[in-house]
């Protein structure tokens, strides 16, 4: 197998990661998020796992928790990010996107209790750098046609 197509795979791979979050919070599927406690059952997706925050930023992460422009801001990265990964469009500025929340939730995860620095944030984080640098998106995506967009070719952050 061609390693380009590895890179597709990942990138794909890590596109449904937040494409799934975005439809199990949405739905509640009954996998992180229960039936009955979705968001459009009203429920808060940041407000659970926020509150629960325990290490030294518990206070800044349960001062946001329940916000409805966090809850928006997250439920849309979710989505976004999930969709130009898996499509294989704007991968630059998803897999960026995506790092930056990973960190977020990193910090928000401490004390880390199997580990005390790596997680699957920084796992996650490191896979998407890869894929940006990569250009994965031209590996089984849309790629190579965004890539060709005249708004793209002004504007590399979204290739």
């Amino acid at each position: 197998m061609k390693k380009e197509y590895l890179w597709g795979v990942l990138r794909i791979v890590m596109g449904w990661i937040f494409l799934w979050a975005f439809l199990d919070k949405l739905f509640g599927l009954g996998y992180s998020t229960k039936a009955g406690k979705s968001w459009l059952d009203g429920i808060s997706p940041t407000a659970g796992f926020l509150k629960s925050t325990q290490g030294p930023f518990a206070d800044f992460f349960h001062s946001i928790a329940g916000n409805v422009a966090v809850d928006w801001l997250f439920m849309l990265g979710l989505l976004l990010i999930g969709l130009a990964l898996v499509l294989g469009i704007g991968v630059r500025i998803a897999a960026y996107s995506g790092s930056v929340l990973m960190v977020l939730l990193w910090f928000a995860s401490m004390p880390i209790k199997t580990n005390p620095m790596v997680d699957d944030h920084i796992v996650y984080i490191l896979a998407l750098l890869t894929l940006a640098s990569l250009g994965a998106g031209q590996y089984l995506g849309l790629g190579k046609w965004w890539k060709k967009q005249q708004f793209v070719k002004k504007n590399s952050i979204l290739e």
